[in-house]
Formats: C-alpha cells, structure tokens, sequence
C-alpha cells in the first residue's frame, strides 16, 4: 500500500492546524500537528522551572518524559504528558514562547525526529509544522508554506484564545508572534523557511474555505504529477 505525506510549514498564527485539520479529513489522512509535540515539551519544561532555551537543563528531563499522541472519537489529536491530557494548556500564550524556544535546540529536535518519521512511514500523513518540508519530510509528495501577515495572525489567534475563555491583547499577542517569527526564522537548526520545492501560499485575505480549496488544489495537482 502506498502512503503519502503532505507538509504544511509556515509561521505560527498562520492557520496550518485548522487548514491541516480540514484537508486531512478531506482525504482520510492521519493529521500530526507537531508544534503540539514542541509544545508539550516546552510546558514540561515550564512546569520544571527550567529555562525553556537551557539545552542542558532541557535535554536533562527529556528520557523521563512520556509524551504521546492519540486521537479522540472526533479524529481530534489530543496530547498527553505522562498521562495527562494537557491539549489545552499547550496553548497559553506563555507556553507557546517556550515551544519557540526548545524547538531551537537540537537536542530536543533529535529527541523528536523518530517520533514525527515514524507517523509518516506507516500512514498516509499531512503534518505540519516549521521545518517538516526541509528537515523532517525533505521527500514529501507535496509540500505547501502557508503564511499570512502578523496582524492577521495575531487577530485570528486572539479569536481562538477567545473562544477557548482566554481574554489576551492585541498588542501582547502581536508581539509574542513577532517574537516568535524571529527566533524561529534566525535559530541555527532547522530554521522557519519555504523549502525549494514548496508552493507558498499567503491566506492574509482569503478565508478558510478558499485557502483549504487552495490547498486542496495543490496537493491533487502534485499527487496526480507523481
């Protein structure tokens, strides 16, 4: 049986879990949200007291940690750290800085390359994240960078703190994008950036449905070049 895997980087804000969420089910693909890899990692670490950009101290905690990923009757992927649910506390704010963070180390990203691998060699997979074009899936069948201004990224993820009970300004939001877009496109490993062969797609005025008919389009165009 063949499997395919779709990439879908780009900054943070941007949309690609939602947009990756929709294709996937469009096409019946496992979808794998990395950055809640990332993320849970950098809450372990905030839960520690570590420095999340302490590579010593960081790669410390890593054997002991029990981080998985398992779907709900939904299809929704839900994130656990030693056996607790944390799908929602990953998504502070504060939290997120700590994701950027720990993804800049290599040894965290050496901890959690089988594990993102693994998922694509036994499924069909549309998985996204910041370097899964250029690092993570360098032969994926399609790989899309889908971007979008900061404001807009910082209006759209003031609506879903919002709509999760969490009340945050817009001016503290925009910053920590802005923050973020900068550690991630200048870190030394694996920086944020468009692989080669990406079609990069700037969803900054198109709503949802357009950008998923976009996507769309692009990965039956690849897959029937393939």
């Amino acid at each position: 049986m063949a499997y395919y895997s779709i990439a879908i980087d780009g900054p943070s804000g941007a949309g690609k879990s939602s947009m990756a969420k929709a294709v996937a089910k469009k096409y019946n693909f496992i979808y794998v949200d990395t950055g809640a890899i990332y993320r849970t990692v950098g809450l372990a670490a905030h839960r520690r007291g570590i420095s999340c950009s302490d590579e010593t101290e960081v790669a410390k905690i890593l054997p002991e940690l029990r981080i998985e990923m398992k779907y709900d009757d939904k299809g929704e992927q839900r994130m656990y750290l030693d056996g607790e649910d944390v799908s929602s506390d990953i998504r502070l704010p504060e939290i997120s800085i700590c994701a950027s963070d720990v993804s800049a180390l290599p040894a965290v990203r050496a901890f959690l390359l089988d594990m993102q691998r693994a998922m694509a060699r036994t499924n069909s997979v549309i998985m996204d994240g910041r370097d899964i074009g250029t690092v993570v899936l360098p032969n994926a069948d399609v790989k899309i960078f889908l971007t979008a201004s900061s404001s807009e990224r910082a209006r759209r993820r003031l609506l879903q703190l919002k709509e999760k009970g969490i009340n945050e300004d817009f001016e503290k939001v925009l910053k920590e994008i802005e923050y973020r877009d900068k550690q991630d496109s200048s870190r030394d490993i694996a920086p944020l950036k468009p692989a080669d062969d990406a079609v990069i797609i700037d969803s900054s005025e198109i709503d949802f449905d357009g950008t998923v008919a976009l996507i769309s389009s692009v990965i039956e165009e690849r897959l029937h070049q393939n």
